[in-house]
C-alpha cells in the first residue's frame, strides 16, 4: 500500500536545499526549498539547515515526524556511503565529517547519505532514461561536476563508495585552481563557480559590481551569444574539456548511454560512438 510508509528525500547544494516527501510507491506528496544561509558550513550549521528543511516539509505535507520511516540525503562531494562520512565537500568547512552520526543525534530514524550524482543516477535507473539500460553514466554540470555509473544494472560506487569523481580528474597539469585545492581538475573549467570566476576578465569594467554568480553567468552567456570573443572563448574551452572528460568515460567504461544533467546544461542523452 502506498501510504504504508513515508520518506523524505533531501538534496543539499550551494544556493538552496530542496526536499520532497513521498509515499512508499514514490508518489510525491509535498516539496519545498530553503536558501542556504552561507556558502561554507560547519557540521552543526549544516544540521540546522537540514532540520529547518525537514520542519518545513512536514508542515507543508501535514505529516508528523513519527510518520516518516527514513530520510535520504544527497550532497556534493566525496561521500563514504557505508559510513555516512563526508570525506570532502565544498559545503563543509572541515574534512572527514560524519553526517550520519550528526543526524542520529537529532533524529531517531534511519538516514541514507550518498553523493548527489549517485542519487540522481539511481533515479534514472529506477524511473528515468536508464530503465531499459544495463550500463549507463550520468554526468551532472552545475555548481560542480559529478558522475554516477550503472554497470550490470547496479550503481557502481568503488571500493569505499567514493569513486567516479569525474570533476576532479585532471585535464590540465598545473591548470586552473579547483576549490578542492588541486589544479587542473575538470570542474575548474566547467562548474558554475569556474565560469563566474572568468566572467570579470571576459566582460571587463562594470562586472566588479556585486551580483550573484547566476547573474554573472547569464551576462556571460548573453555576451557570448552576441559575439563577445572573450566570453565565447570561455564556453568553447569548457566544451573542449567536457569532450575530453566524456571521451575518457567512454574509453574506460563503454556505457550504452550517457545522460547529461544539471543547471549547466539542458538535460539530454546521447549514445557514445563506437571506435
Amino acid at each position: 500500500m502506498p501510504d504504508a510508509a513515508h520518506v523524505i528525500g533531501i538534496k543539499l547544494s550551494y544556493n538552496r536545499h530542496t526536499a520532497v516527501l513521498t509515499d512508499f510507491a514514490g508518489n510525491i506528496l509535498a516539496d519545498t526549498a530553503l536558501p542556504t544561509t552561507q556558502a561554507v558550513h560547519s557540521m552543526p550549521q549544516l544540521m540546522e539547515e537540514i532540520g529547518a528543511l525537514i520542519d518545513r516539509i512536514l508542515a507543508e505535507s501535514g505529516k508528523a515526524l513519527a510518520d516518516i520511516r527514513a530520510v535520504g540525503i544527497g550532497m556534493p562531494g566525496i561521500v563514504e556511503f557505508d559510513t555516512g562520512t563526508i570525506a570532502w565537500s565544498a559545503l563543509l568547512s572541515e574534512r572527514d565529517q560524519n553526517l550520519r552520526a550528526a543526524f542520529a543525534t537529532r533524529f531517531d530514524m534511519p538516514v541514507y547519505i550518498d553523493n548527489d550524482a549517485n542519487m540522481l543516477t539511481l533515479a534514472e535507473l529506477w524511473f528515468g532514461e536508464g530503465r531499459q539500460k544495463s550500463d549507463f553514466a550520468v554526468v551532472t554540470i552545475e555548481n560542480g561536476v559529478g558522475m554516477g555509473l550503472v554497470l550490470n544494472n547496479r550503481l557502481y560506487r568503488g571500493a569505499r563508495g567514493m569513486g567516479l569523481e569525474l570533476g576532479h580528474t585532471k585535464v590540465q597539469l598545473d591548470g586552473a585552481l579547483c576549490r578542492c585545492g588541486q589544479r587542473g581538475c575538470l570542474e575548474a573549467y566547467l562548474a558554475d563557480y569556474a565560469l563566474a570566476r572568468e566572467a570579470a576578465t571576459a566582460l571587463g569594467p562594470g562586472t566588479d559590481t556585486p551580483q550573484s554568480s547566476q547573474m554573472l553567468l547569464e551576462t556571460l552567456f548573453q555576451n557570448a551569444k552576441a559575439g563577445n570573443r572573450a566570453a565565447r572563448t570561455i564556453f568553447e574551452r569548457a566544451g573542449r574539456y567536457l569532450s575530453v572528460g566524456l571521451s575518457n568515460v567512454v574509453q574506460l567504461f563503454d556505457p550504452e548511454l550517457i545522460i547529461l544533467s544539471g543547471s549547466g546544461c539542458n538535460t539530454t542523452t546521447f549514445m557514445p560512438p563506437k571506435c
